[in-house]
């Protein structure tokens, strides 16, 4: 009877501290929220901007960590990013709601949240087109009727469609030879891209995130890459084509997890769509060229999936209660996915960390680097891999792993920096004798003399 006490004590305590207000935010009240749970867990958490919208609103980020502000090794970073389409709200107050639940819970002493947050680097970014959100909110408020209200930055342009375009040089490479990661960007490409684009892409290339997921409304489904399709325009218009990725199996079971999760996205028939598994390659859904979670995968290490959640772009305030508690578990469940695979130290001789190493895995096409720490992160399902690590003037280093289905599997690189060939010596015109230079003769200065002389006296005058 005590520990029924104890545990309806517990619940009414978190009732008491942790009310959950179920409303949309505007940019001031989500500004408020994420500064009031700092406050609540200032040992835990930071607020930091990354940028700035079109109109001068920040794109502020909450990070949950056991040391805010600092990479520690071997831990590894995950992100969502939400409102990234300003009439697509739903996103914006999951993550609103999740940055309250992990702050409460780790107050609790939820060992699943205290483990997520002590061994996780968690970065969450409510809103990324704050502008478009701010116009989606006005046009409900007057009742204003258009589907499409507020989608785009104050610039009207879809910033879903605004990162550099690299899948055309992926494919090219694919069928040609060339690298399979890390994809170079155009020298211009700062004056190709939206303000808002340009700070998550500096964002992304600042951390060395490892998963991420994208928040979208419109339809209930886990899409996963590639988004544009490999197959040739018709008309004017790119073809519908499942277009995989060499790590497609991996992508899709982070596309189940969060399906399966959820409270209904893994029955498939949403919004009038039918998703196997609530999933789906996002070219054979259709084809969407400078989208970020191609991006994502081409330009760095992390892997990101894009996440459906609502029919209703823009849900009624009474419905955020349901959606929270259909999507929370998925929410928790995703960010634990980061857990997985192989990670490990690539160092030198003398144990100091090599940045930038390449860890490739034989049979999968797309390679990973180590960070700024010497630290790196390769996601794989269980099974037994080659796995090899290089970098310039070091030798490689090739090790077989097993990776099981629970924590990553601890793989260290200690690389030997590579012996210069030896020059080949150079023989001179005196050289022979198995390469020996041999000294010219030398006469002593006296017989030289003599020699003259005698040469002087048998001259005949003319």
């Amino acid at each position: 009877m005590s520990d029924l006490v104890s545990i309806f004590l517990q619940l009414l305590l978190f009732k008491l501290v942790a009310p959950v207000t179920f409303r949309h935010h505007r940019y001031d009240d989500l500004v408020r929220t994420l500064y009031k749970v700092h406050n609540e867990c200032p040992h835990v958490t930071r607020v930091y901007s990354i940028g700035r919208s079109v109109k001068g609103r920040h794109l502020y980020v909450l990070e949950f960590s056991d040391y805010p502000g600092i990479h520690e090794p071997l831990e590894p970073e995950v992100k969502y990013v939400g409102n990234m389409h300003g009439n697509e709200v739903l996103g914006r107050e999951l993550l609103l709601q999740l940055s309250e639940f992990l702050c409460e819970e780790f107050r609790n002493g939820n060992q699943r949240i205290v483990r997520l947050v002590e061994g996780t680097r968690i970065h969450i970014l409510p809103s990324m087109n704050p502008d478009g959100y701010e116009v989606a909110a006005a046009s409900q408020n007057r009742d204003i009727s258009g589907y499409l209200v507020g989608r785009n930055n104050a610039n009207g342009v879809d910033l879903n469609r605004n990162f550099p375009d690299l899948n055309t040089y992926i494919y090219y490479n694919e069928k040609n030879g060339g690298p399979n990661h890390h994809l170079p960007l155009p020298d211009n490409w700062k004056n190709q891209v939206e303000p808002e684009t340009q700070a998550v892409i500096q964002w992304i290339r600042s951390f060395n995130f490892v998963l991420s997921a994208n928040l979208h409304g419109g339809a209930v489904v886990a899409n996963y890459p590639y988004d544009k399709s490999l197959e040739h325009r018709v008309r004017g218009f790119r073809r519908t084509a499942n277009t995989p990725t060499p790590d497609d199996t991996l992508f899709q079971k982070l596309a189940k997890v969060y399906s399966y999760a959820h409270g209904w996205m893994h029955q498939g028939w949403n919004c009038g769509d039918y998703f196997p598994d609530g999933i789906t390659n996002g070219a054979s859904w259709y084809s969407l060229s400078k989208g970020m979670q191609d991006f994502n995968y081409l330009h760095t290490n992390c892997f990101e999936i894009t996440l459906e959640l609502s029919c209703d772009k823009f849900p009624r305030q009474e419905e955020l209660q349901r959606e929270w508690l259909s999507n929370r578990e998925a929410l928790i469940q995703f960010l634990e996915e980061v857990h997985q695979g192989i990670k490990g130290m690539v160092r030198d001789e003398n144990y100091n960390n090599l940045a930038d190493a390449v860890i490739s895995v034989s049979g999968i096409n797309h390679d990973v680097t180590s960070g700024d720490h010497g630290d790196y992160f390769r996601l794989l399902l269980p099974g037994t891999y080659t796995v090899t690590a290089t970098a310039p003037t070091f030798d490689p280093e090739t090790v077989s792993v097993t990776v099981g289905p629970g924590e990553p599997k601890l793989v260290n690189f200690q690389l030997k920096r590579s012996t210069p060939p030896a020059a080949p010596k150079r023989r001179g015109p005196n050289s022979g004798h198995r390469g020996r230079v041999l000294p010219k003769k030398v006469q002593p200065r006296a017989a030289r003399k003599k020699e003259m002389m005698v040469k002087q006296s048998q001259r005949v005058p003319a």
